[in-house]
């Protein structure tokens, strides 16, 4: 008998993804824990092992279409099973047809379809569970029951049941969360709730079965923001013209990284209020430093860039400066703050901008951060990156000088309340004990939380930043 293989949880605040590789044809046979489907989510490419051992019949889905978690992608049979079951199938399959069809399901007929329709949505709340627990799904989770329906009825999708009954009216779960019940809605939109300071169960639902969507909850806080005669709130997005009218066009989709960028950076511009702090620091010194010991760090795999100079220097100022390792949580009027120091890096790849996280830099010399730093940036362009890598951050590094310019403001990367940004180093004229002398110097910008950080706070971390960058022994004496 097939059975369908369920996609299992791809990480925290994760219930979907685009099919981008399907690793197997039908007839294959797949061992346990072997990779089977390439799935993009709105953090990393993801290989997808199997949870079982066994033979592929069918393959559910296709390149390009998104698998929500929980949905069953592919079906197989357990490879030990099909002899037995080609000797049911000769004689026991026949004997067993008439019992399938006496007449108690004919009685029964309705309440079968009833209790499967019902049974049938509460699925994909099951899922979005285990999505949002980041839990890996074992193999006994992938297996279906082994009474009821056919496999071709169970593999259809669950998200809009059409019951012929009249219990459907029955279906829909209201809005409310003072009972307890678990909130109809994906872990991103939960997250992204959480990001803006709204209670996701307070929100009502417009989707299936009132399931909440983004819409819905930027469509809540646009109410409150108006009952409160608030200004604050993204705005609704208005349609765009037709630009086909004046010249030939092209769109693409959005891919799943890039609209959950937008989104999430959307959400932080509107929700935080930015203030970006620059200023020079005098890196002539840290630059002879890097050079003269560059070559020790490239000896153990590592390259000593000034990417890796700032972990160190960062972690070193959030330590002095707890604040800004902090988070703010509006809802219940509450700072959070954080004992450990993981730091994001945000990266350039051909997708977009990721930004995986380097744990515990506060633990880590020089050298050691050079070495995971190349590594995390090249798993990063070769799209090995897990969703565990991208989590957990609590400040942030963009360091554009690779490509020019001396200013740009950074967008806080909730919900962290800060982040600092990198320009391109120079050599400057530099007015010192009665003469100009060239140094080089390093724009050094940090934008942040306002609700949680003071102007004085910012300019205070910025100059203690400024006299690390300049004086390396600086964080010997207070790092």
């Amino acid at each position: 008998m097939a059975m369908p293989f369920n996609l299992p949880a791809l990480g925290e605040n994760i219930d979907a993804g685009t099919v981008v590789g399907i690793l197997v044809e039908v007839g294959d046979k797949v061992e346990e824990n072997q990779p089977v489907l390439e799935i993009e989510t709105d953090k990393a490419n993801l290989e997808v092992p199997s949870g079982f051992s066994g033979v592929v019949t069918e393959i559910l889905v296709e390149n390009g279409a998104t698998a929500d978690v929980g949905a069953p992608v592919l079906m197989y049979e357990d490879a030990g099973s099909e002899t037995a079951a080609g000797t049911e199938t000769d004689g026991q399959a026949e004997a067993e047809a008439p019992v399938a069809e006496a007449p108690e399901t004919v009685a029964d007929a309705p309440a079968a379809k009833a209790s499967e329709t019902v049974a049938g949505e509460p699925s994909s709340t099951v899922g979005d569970g285990k999505a949002d627990a980041g839990g890996e799904a074992d193999s006994s989770t992938q297996a279906p029951p082994e009474t009821g329906a056919p496999p071709a009825a169970k593999t259809g999708p669950a998200e809009e049941p059409t019951p012929p009954t009249p219990t459907s009216p029955t279906i829909p779960p209201a809005p409310a969360v003072s009972s307890g019940a678990p909130v109809p809605a994906a872990p991103s939109v939960r997250r992204f709730a959480r990001e803006i300071g709204l209670d996701v169960g307070q929100v009502p639902g417009t989707g299936p079965a009132g399931r909440i969507s983004v819409e819905d909850v930027k469509s809540h806080s646009r109410q409150l923001s108006a009952g409160r005669g608030a200004t604050s709130g993204p705005a609704p997005s208005a349609p765009l013209p037709d630009f086909s009218k004046w010249g030939p066009v092209e769109t693409e989709p959005m891919s799943n990284l890039r609209r959950a960028a937008a989104e999430h950076l959307s959400a932080a511009w509107t929700n935080i209020p930015h203030v970006t702090y620059g200023d020079k620091a005098d890196v002539t010194d840290m630059e002879a430093l890097r050079k003269q010991f560059g070559p020790a760090a490239e000896a153990a795999g590592g390259k000593l860039t000034m990417t890796a100079i700032a972990l160190k220097i960062v972690a070193a100022a959030l330590k002095r400066f707890p604040r800004f390792n902090a988070s703010v949580d509006m809802a219940s009027h509450e700072i959070v703050y954080k004992k450990y120091y993981h730091v994001g890096v945000a990266v350039d790849t051909d997708r977009g901008l990721v930004v995986p996280v380097i744990r515990d830099v506060d633990r880590k010399n020089m050298i050691e951060l050079s070495i995971e730093l190349a590594e995390i940036a090249g798993r990063a362009r070769d799209r090995k990156l897990s969703p565990d890598d991208m989590q957990g951050s609590t400040f942030t590094i963009s360091n554009l000088g690779g490509f020019g310019g001396t200013f740009f403001a950074p967008i806080v990367n909730a919900p962290d309340v800060a982040i600092l940004g990198l320009a391109r180093s120079r050599m400057e004229q530099v007015y010192i004990d009665g003469a100009f002398q060239p140094r080089l110097m390093l724009p050094l910008m940090i934008s942040y939380d306002h609700r949680l950080i003071d102007g004085a706070d910012g300019a205070r971390f910025m100059q203690w930043l400024v006299q690390a960058f300049e004086e390396p022994f600086l964080l010997s004496l207070e790092g």
